[in-house]
């Protein structure tokens, strides 16, 4: 009878032993795999918001915007965006912003030159990603193009050959001499673009005739005031001026005047000939940036600001023919659909 109580009490030992042995390797155990494969699902179902800040309207930013969305996707970031349209109001843009900071978000996308700087202005820490900016270190975004430093980076919207080839093409194709330009005087990436092309004519014979507005229902009169004084206008890539771009393209063709613009969408509405690139290629060039963040965790800092990486020559062929010029072989040009 001592003996079956003896086995009894080791059976029972055993037995909670065995089970507390089970308990541990299930709760508490590191290694396992219910461990690991925690942080791996949280990662995964993570979804970041994104401030989405644009100055104004109009075909090349909402391209750049849909090519920054498209990179996150390729990359399988789930991203939430709150888009805010400044409507041309630096005001507004400040707000916006402000807000953006107040609402924490992960990163802001700012969509023009007054949209990036107004995001700079507001927060230190929130990463900021840019595109459609002329010259990030003339609007004090960044250190250098290849070391931003501190929060900002992002892609320009200038290739250093764009404006020389298209004032080297008005001289040397079309004979002009008076390039008159339409832009938004109060707008630090219109007046880096005028004042670039007014240096540059200082040494080609011509000249800049200039014809400054303040919003864009100024953009009709103001290019009908350059008439009688011009042979050529140049439209930059002017967020004021582009929002009205048909206004111009009106004045222009009728009085037969060649008119070079800064990207391909405003060829498409009705401009003769640009040295440019498409605006959905710079947007999700950003894009990748904004992966590199907000993926790879590396900082706005590290990640040098990019200019466009493909630049051709594109022309309209119903503009040409309206104003009567001819479309010269050796002129090489893809054509507008």
């Amino acid at each position: 009878m001592k003996m079956s109580w003896k086995k009894s009490a080791v059976a029972i030992f055993s037995t909670a032993l065995l089970l507390a042995a089970c308990g541990t390797n299930n709760t508490t155990t590191p290694g396992t795999s219910d461990d690991n494969k925690e942080p791996v699902e949280k990662e995964e179902t993570k979804k970041f918001k994104i401030g989405y800040t644009q100055i104004v309207e109009h075909p090349s930013l909402n391209a750049a915007f849909d090519g920054f969305k498209k990179a996150l996707e390729d990359a399988g970031i789930d991203a939430e965006y709150d888009k805010q349209i400044a409507q041309g109001d630096n005001s507004a843009n400040t707000t916006i912003a402000t807000n953006f900071v107040s609402e924490n978000v992960d990163l802001i996308f700012a969509n023009s030159t007054p949209s990036a700087q107004a995001a700079a202005s507001a927060t230190k820490d929130i990463p900021i990603v840019f595109t459609s900016v002329t010259d990030a270190v003339g609007a004090e975004l960044v250190d250098s193009m290849e070391n931003p430093g501190g929060n900002v980076t992002g892609t320009i919207d200038a290739h250093p050959d764009a404006i020389p080839d298209t004032m080297k093409f008005l001289k040397e194709e079309l004979g002009a001499k008076n390039v008159g330009m339409v832009f938004n005087s109060g707008e630090q990436n219109s007046r880096a673009q005028v004042d670039s092309v007014k240096k540059l004519l200082e040494d080609m014979d011509m000249k800049v005739v200039e014809a400054p507005v303040a919003t864009s229902a100024d953009v009709k009169q103001a290019t009908e005031s350059l008439l009688g004084k011009i042979d050529s206008m140049y439209i930059i890539t002017d967020n004021t001026v582009v929002s009205a771009l048909e206004s111009v393209v009106s004045v222009a063709n009728e009085n037969k005047i060649p008119m070079m613009v800064g990207e391909f969408d405003s060829v498409k509405r009705g401009g003769l000939a640009t040295y440019g690139f498409e605006y959905y290629d710079i947007g999700y060039e950003a894009g990748q940036m904004a992966v590199k963040i907000l993926k790879d965790g590396i900082k706005p800092a590290d990640i040098p600001v990019q200019i466009p990486q493909n630049l051709k020559f594109v022309m309209n062929k119903e503009t040409a023919e309206a104003i009567g010029l001819e479309i010269k072989d050796e002129w090489k040009a893809e054509f507008s659909k």
